[in-house]
C-alpha cells in the first residue's frame, strides 16, 4: 500500500517489457490510456528483470473481455460472474520494496496470477485480471475506469504491504543496502465508505478477512494504533482486520463494491519469505476463493464445497 503514498519510486516505463511475452492460461485486462514499451526500450530494461525475476512472474497476454451483463449476487451464475483483480501498482511505478529488493508489484502480479487462475478453476470464467500501466497516481484512474469499463460485479485489489518510513531499518541484503521492518506483519482488508455500494464491499470485505484467518493468518493491527499517525484506519472488525480506508481512490471511484487485500508484509524479512513461497501464495488464492463463492451463493459458506 505504501506504494499508494510513495510515488517517487518509480522505474523507467521499459520494465513492462517483460510481461508482454506469450502466457496462455490468463488473459489479462489492461487499462485504457497507458503507453506501450518501444523496441529501442527493452534493452534498458534487463538490469530490472532481475528483481522480477526474484518472483517469477509469469508474463502476459492480451485478450479483450467478452461481453456479459451483470448479474446480482443473490442470483449469482459463477459463469457470468465477473470479479476484476487488480494487480496493484505498475512496472513503472512498483510500489514499497520489500526487505529483500524486491518491488510490490512483482509480489502483486503473482499473487493475483494464481488467484485468477484458482477463479477460473472453481468456474468462474469471467474473472479479470487488471494489469495496469503509467504512473503511480494516474494509473489510479485508468484501472477504475477499466473495472467501471468491464461492468464488474466485484473489485478486489491486490497488495502488499509496508510501513512508513519512519520504522525502516537499515540492513544489506547479497551486498545491496536495504530497509526491513520486523515490527509488523500480517494481512489487512480495506474498504471505502464513499463506494457507491458500501455495505456490500463491507460484506465481502469480511468475507475474505474471515477466510484469511480461517487459514491460520493473522491480521496486521498497527494501523488502528496511535503510532501510525496519519496512517492510522479505524478498525471495523476487531476480529478479522477489516479497516476503513475512505480516501483509496480505488474503492471509492469504482461503480461497483470494491474492497483491497494488503496480503501480507513484505519489510518484514521472515514474512517476506513466506508471502514469496507458492504454499502462502496458494492459501491466500484459496481463502480468496471461498470468500467469493461465499459472497455468489451464501449458502456455500454454511455448506462448503459440495
Amino acid at each position: 500500500m505504501w506504494g499508494i503514498r510513495l510515488f517517487g519510486r518509480i522505474t523507467v516505463a521499459s520494465v513492462a517489457a517483460c510481461l508482454l511475452l506469450a502466457f496462455g492460461t490468463i488473459d489479462p485486462v489492461w487499462s485504457r490510456g497507458a503507453a506501450r514499451v518501444s523496441p529501442k526500450h527493452a534493452a534498458a530494461s534487463k538490469h530490472r528483470k532481475v528483481k522480477l525475476a526474484a518472483l517469477n512472474p509469469t508474463a502476459l497476454t492480451l485478450e479483450p473481455a467478452s461481453k456479459s451483463s451483470r448479474p446480482s449476487a443473490a442470483t449469482c451464475d459463477p459463469s457470468k460472474f465477473r470479479i476484476v483483480v487488480d494487480v496493484g501498482h505498475t512496472a513503472e511505478s512498483e510500489g514499497a520494496m520489500s526487505a529483500r529488493n524486491v518491488p510490490e508489484f512483482a509480489f502483486n502480479l503473482q499473487l493475483a496470477q494464481q488467484l485468477v487462475e484458482r477463479l477460473k478453476a472453481e468456474g468462474f470464467a469471467e474473472a479479470r485480471l487488471l494489469v495496469t500501466e503509467g504512473k503511480a497516481k494516474p494509473s489510479l484512474f485508468r484501472r477504475v475506469a477499466a473495472a467501471n469499463d468491464l461492468k464488474a460485479d466485484l473489485f478486489l485489489s491486490i497488495h502488499h504491504d509496508s510501513v512508513p518510513d519512519s520504522f525502516l531499518e537499515d540492513w544489506e541484503f547479497e551486498g545491496k543496502k536495504s530497509h526491513f521492518s520486523d515490527r509488523f506483519s500480517g494481512y489487512s482488508v480495506f474498504v471505502s465508505r464513499d463506494n457507491p455500494d458500501f455495505r456490500t464491499s463491507l460484506s465481502f470485505a469480511e468475507l475474505v478477512a474471515k477466510e484469511m484467518k480461517a487459514q491460520g493468518l493473522d491480521y496486521a493491527q498497527q494501523y488502528a494504533q496511535p503510532v501510525m499517525g496519519r496512517h492510522q484506519r479505524e478498525l471495523l472488525n476487531r476480529e478479522t482486520g477489516v479497516y476503513r480506508y475512505d480516501e483509496l481512490i480505488v474503492l471509492k471511484r469504482t461503480r461497483m463494491p470494491a474492497v483491497l487485500l494488503e496480503a501480507g508484509s513484505i519489510i518484514n524479512r521472515e514474512e517476506e519469505l513466506k508471502m514469496k513461497s507458492p504454499e502462502r501464495q496458494s492459501i491466500i488464492a484459496s481463502g480468496v476463493t471461498a470468500a467469493v463463492k461465499a459472497f455468489c451463493d451464501p449458502g456455500w459458506a454454511f455448506l462448503g464445497p459440495m
